[in-house]
């Protein structure tokens, strides 16, 4: 008798213990590392990075990947870099080493075709990327975790909730997939009708230059509050894109639905779009040559302002609404502050032309890359409180255009051109 009431308070014990601990296995789904996990670093594309970053800097590494490159470099948790190229042979999807003069780790060949989707390295330094009718995943090697098809191109991916991995292809159809078993989560959405399911690479040569027979131009922005997807959509037979939002619910059914669209921005929206820090806000560039401001709950526009150029690239936006503006060709560098229901422009260059989007580290540093000279290329360091030049780097032999700045967690700067070359930069 005694010795079955001992199991019996003993099993009470521990079916208590476990309820009161509850589910334990959330640290295993994939969320994004640290570092900057894809193109323009978190989901909400801002452009951020909360590590404080360094103003001085040394060039450590300049390497080659023998061919091109149209997405910026993601940096991992534990120094790992993903690279997606565009090579005539060989080796055209590639893992570095970053702290350790961009080591290759492992490289494979992808079909070709979707250079302008970077690479997105989760938590684990798992990899997911795309290529023309598929999505893959690889772990920290180079064998595949898992592949799946898909209708189109993948934009640079996302993750949603934890586990829940964001695919918008360039042909207009989202899915969501389980991240760890790959997976689709619910039902896909396709934005476009009358898309054949088996040509995947129509259209793809209009996406970099953002035409019309490319849907899907640019990757998503994602918030998780309040559970938004807004991307840029070019409709068949319209005269411009427009914005549309998608509401996203994890655990209901539909886990998609389409909860607005604004045809608000003047010329259709150019790039990608980017939220605010609360979710509040879209901002997006115009093909009319203005930085908009949208309400995220039902695409109407807040205010725009007017930058007297055709910003190509994203602006890059801090938790306390300073916006830097895109770049391109003719661009200046142009602080912004949202103050609600209209922009203050704060500080103004127009001596340097930024050609990529500002990547801001903490409050106090930001980089971009400028020209440097009649053709030469450097990495430019500034404060984004009144945009003065804390320091200026030029890139070696860089040719092309910049693809981008990705700030590491360790506070290392990678930077890389179009025709590439990829600089990686440590704290002085």
């Amino acid at each position: 008798m005694l010795r079955r009431l001992t199991v019996l308070v003993s099993t009470t014990l521990i079916t208590a213990a476990l309820a009161g601990c509850g589910s334990t296995d959330s640290w295993v789904k994939a969320h994004p590392a640290e570092g900057w996990p894809a193109q323009y670093g978190d989901a909400r594309n801002s452009s951020y990075a909360p590590t404080p970053g360094a103003d001085a800097l040394r060039l450590e590494w300049t390497r080659s990947v023998k061919g091109d490159l149209y997405s910026s470099v993601a940096l991992g948790n534990d120094g790992y870099s993903g690279l997606n190229a565009q090579t005539p042979a060989g080796c055209s999807l590639m893992v570095w080493e970053a702290d350790n003069n961009a080591r290759q780790r492992w490289c494979t060949r992808l079909v070709q075709g979707g250079g302008t989707a970077s690479p997105l390295l989760d938590g684990f330094d798992n990899l997911y990327i795309g290529q023309p009718g598929a999505i893959l995943s690889f772990p920290p090697t180079q064998w595949i975790r898992w592949r799946k098809p898909v209708i189109g191109m993948p934009t640079t991916p996302r993750i949603l909730a934890p586990g829940h991995l964001l695919v918008v292809t360039h042909l207009g159809q989202v899915l969501v997939f389980d991240a760890h078993e790959g997976v689709v989560v619910g039902t896909p959405l396709d934005l476009v009708a009358g898309i054949d399911p088996k040509d995947s690479e129509r259209g793809l040569a209009d996406c970099q230059p953002a035409r019309a027979r490319c849907p899907v131009a640019a990757a998503p922005a994602f918030t998780p509050t309040p559970g938004l997807i807004v991307l840029g959509l070019w409709e068949p037979d319209a005269d411009a894109p427009i914005l549309v939002g998608l509401r996203y619910r994890p655990d209901q059914t539909p886990l998609l639905t389409r909860e607005w669209t604004s045809d608000a921005v003047g010329g259709g929206p150019l790039a990608s779009p980017v939220f605010s820090a609360d979710g509040s806000t879209v901002y997006v560039n115009g093909r009319d040559e203005q930085l908009w401001a949208l309400n995220s709950a039902d695409g109407s526009p807040k205010w725009s302002v007017p930058l007297d150029y055709l910003a190509q690239t994203p602006p890059s936006v801090s938790p306390d609404g300073l916006i830097v503006a895109g770049g391109g060709p003719g661009a200046k560098l142009v602080g912004i502050n949202d103050a609600g229901d209209k922009a203050e422009v704060s500080w103004a260059r127009d001596d340097v032309t930024t050609l990529s989007t500002a990547s801001q580290a903490g409050p106090d540093v930001a980089y971009t890359v400028v020209r440097d000279g009649e053709d030469g290329l450097a990495l430019m360091v500034f404060d984004p409180a009144d945009g003065h030049t804390v320091n200026r780097y030029p890139l070696p032999r860089g040719t092309g255009w910049p693809v981008g700045v990705s700030i590491g967690k360790d506070r290392r700067v990678v930077t890389a051109t179009s025709d590439g070359m990829v600089y990686g930069f440590a704290p002085a």
